[in-house]
């Protein structure tokens, strides 16, 4: 039996991986879905990312068990955070469609024009929190604004889990993902993987997801 943690992107929870998560569990793994802080259904917290990682690092911490750790969109930026403290207790690193930073980088930094025009007319409102859109599923919450602002501190440390991964969406136009993919596709210590569907993977795909998921184990 293996161990997920699963991040969801922003404005999600961990709803957004029920699919996926039924699936892996029907196969006898064991899975954490998790909705991070200010994400939930209260009111939307003062989290930034360092938190977001804290939050991270302590459910791959609460097992002896090593975790295999999958982000999507945003939840790439807590998953590489959590890795970098605790690269032991985790034994793989899978990005789906999801943020890779180096030390000092931002969801903001990393991040199209588009998508921070999205991010400041969202949080237009409280200067705090980021409205989805409104295409977004209603589950979806404010995202608090921080999260995406903040710069990461690594010390690199993550680099040393064995396997990374990153599965790329081929079906939607304005990709901030796209030179990432292509990269990291001449990388030999990354596999990656292409489906082709809009971003929201692990709603659009959960099928082809866990099955490329399944191959961590």
């Amino acid at each position: 039996m293996a161990r997920f943690v699963l991040v969801p992107g922003g404005w999600h929870g961990g709803w957004a991986f029920d699919a996926v998560s039924h699936a892996l569990k029907i196969e006898g793994h064991e899975v954490q879905a998790l909705t991070l802080s200010g994400l939930g259904d209260g009111p939307a917290s003062g989290a930034n990312l360092e938190s977001h990682i804290g939050e991270v690092a302590q459910a791959i911490r609460s097992r002896d068990t090593p975790a295999i750790l999958v982000g999507h969109s945003y939840g790439g930026m807590a998953i590489t955070g959590a890795a970098d403290k605790a690269p032991s207790r985790v034994k793989a690193v899978i990005y789906v469609d999801a943020y890779v930073p180096d030390n000092g980088a931002s969801v903001w930094s990393l991040t199209t024009s588009s998508y921070r025009e999205r991010f400041i007319a969202g949080a237009a409102a409280d200067g705090l929190n980021c409205a989805p859109a409104a295409h977004l599923d209603k589950r979806c919450r404010p995202h608090p604004i921080a999260t995406f602002l903040q710069a990461i501190r690594l010390s690199g440390e993550w680099r040393k889990v064995r396997r990374k991964a990153f599965v790329a969406a081929s079906g939607w136009d304005g990709s901030p993902f796209v030179e990432l993919y292509e990269r990291l596709r001449l990388d030999p210590e990354w596999d990656t993987h292409s489906l082709a569907c809009a971003h929201d993977v692990p709603r659009l795909a959960p099928d082809a997801l866990t099955k490329i998921l399944l191959a961590y184990v």
